[in-house]
């Protein structure tokens, strides 16, 4: 009886390496959040990708070989890190769907244009002067203030467009675990539509809206 029948859900990846990729993704979201939801959808070329909103207010994803039944389902960080650390085969059953626990919208339509590629040792050394300041300023629990989230901290320009970058993309991308900084020459790529900014790093990549969308007036 296929795991699909118990929970309507299903997911495929036939190669151990993507299994031990998405679940090193999967592992890096739930240290920064133990109660995260990952979503996972179907690309349609037999490529999966993973997301998961962090607590910097940006989001991460990674993109497998493998598929998902149904075709894009949310389920949770726990469940599915259980499963991937536990599976033997090539099927496997990543949690029942909790489709209500995704709250916040993906990137949809509009051109990414590639503005420029930043030196992972630029992208080191401002997380690294971002995260003395945050101990420095840290509020009642612990956590940086939103004005240092919020900081823009590098502006790259570059076919016509300029993307500022603030401060929470950086610590998400290091939250995550996307750069390495002990490769030489290693480059974070800069990409941006019209409302969407994008840094790919190496393992993975982070995105945020470019403006922050207005409240609904009733």
């Amino acid at each position: 009886m296929s795991e699909r029948t118990s929970t309507g859900t299903e997911l495929r990846m036939a190669d151990p390496a993507d299994r031990e990729t998405l679940g090193a993704f999967v592992a890096r979201a739930v240290r920064l959040d133990g109660q995260c939801a990952v979503r996972l959808r179907n690309r349609g070329d037999g490529v999966l990708e993973a997301w998961v909103a962090t607590p910097f207010d940006a989001l991460a994803t990674r993109a497998v070989h493998g598929g998902i039944s149904p075709g894009d389902v949310t389920v949770s960080g726990n469940e599915l890190l259980a499963a991937l650390t536990v599976a033997g085969g090539e099927r496997m059953d990543p949690g029942p769907p909790r489709d209500l626990l995704w709250r916040g919208e993906l990137p949809t339509g509009g051109e990414w244009r590639v503005v420029d590629t930043v030196p992972v040792s630029v992208i080191g050394e401002l997380t690294d002067r971002g995260v003395r300041l945050a101990r420095e300023n840290a509020g009642p629990h612990g956590t940086p203030p939103a004005s240092l989230l919020d900081q823009t901290v590098l502006t790259v320009a570059g076919d016509g467009i300029e993307v500022k970058i603030p401060m929470r993309c950086l610590f998400a991308l290091s939250g995550m675990g996307f750069v390495d900084s002990s490769i030489p020459d290693d480059r974070v790529r800069v990409s941006a539509t019209a409302s969407w900014l994008r840094l790919d790093a190496r393992y993975g990549a982070v995105l945020r809206r470019r403006q922050a969308l207005l409240p609904l007036l009733f």
